[in-house]
């Protein structure tokens, strides 16, 4: 792959791995370079499910938009949204109703160019460039005026994001931020990592050397994050065993890295 193409813009360090385009590798997409590869081979000698991880967390984000879709939702706002690869939410909740209006929030610049690119001609999605550690420009951003109406029932999705949130950000000051700004009927949906399983302990080491520092979490601080936020059935668990499809896709806890679940603002 060519190191510049229009959707790099010409800041990106492309000496470093970034999280959001070692993501994009893990899902099967094209929007990352060597140096995020051998990053994710790196990950993969010693955790070999990491793949497997990245499949799971994004299969459980479409079950999770279509449960919201089902339950009347048509606004959400996906903070850190990362390169929005193939299945994304506004593919998922426009498939669905073409109407649904979807603002994505990234702070990785690969991922903020490329969202840009492809969302050029989307009247109802667009992607806010802003750190989601900090609430107010996020929900007071120009783009996210324009889309979500936050007096209505809004799809909160924090994918994968919160162990990015080091501990002297604040991550629960963040997370009660975006749950108190919008109102009762508002869902968030989140996936974190956690060492609760010595089997995947090795990722928050292996994580250190990419340009994204990580802090897994135990179940009962991933719980601190959804506040008072009911979370729906089965609860907080991990991402293949939140309501598979089939029986035989979820996975005992042993063998999930993230913890997964979807809760409902009362």
């Amino acid at each position: 792959m060519s190191q510049q193409t229009n959707w790099v813009p010409t800041s990106v360090d492309l000496e470093k791995p970034s999280a959001a385009r070692a993501y994009d590798y893990l899902l099967g997409g094209n929007h990352n370079f060597a140096v995020d590869r051998e990053f994710v081979d790196k990950l993969l000698l010693v955790q070999p499910e990491v793949k497997r991880f990245a499949l799971m967390n994004r299969a459980f984000m479409r079950r999770a938009v279509l449960f919201m879709i089902e339950r009347g939702i048509r606004q959400f706002l996906d903070l850190g949204s990362g390169i929005p690869t193939v299945g994304n939410v506004h593919e998922i909740a426009q498939a669905v109703d073409p109407a649904s209006r979807v603002v994505y929030v990234d702070n990785e610049h690969v991922a903020v160019a490329h969202s840009q690119l492809i969302l050029e001609n989307n009247e109802n999605a667009a992607m806010v460039h802003a750190d989601i550690t900090k609430p107010g420009l996020v929900l007071n951003d120009q783009v996210t005026g324009r889309l979500l109406d936050l007096t209505e029932p809004v799809g909160i999705l924090a994918i994968t994001i919160g162990h990015y949130i080091l501990d002297e950000h604040d991550p629960a000051g963040v997370f009660a931020a975006y749950r108190d700004a919008v109102p009762s009927g508002s869902y968030l949906t989140l996936t974190h990592l956690t060492d609760d399983f010595a089997e995947q302990s090795v990722l928050t080491e292996a994580m250190k050397s990419s340009q994204n520092q990580v802090v897994a979490r135990t179940k009962a601080q991933v719980l601190g994050l959804v506040g008072e936020y009911e979370l729906v059935e089965p609860g907080l668990v991990t991402t293949s065993q939140w309501r598979p499809e089939r029986a035989d896709e979820a996975h005992p806890e042993s063998e999930d890295g993230l913890y997964a679940g979807v809760a409902r603002k009362g």
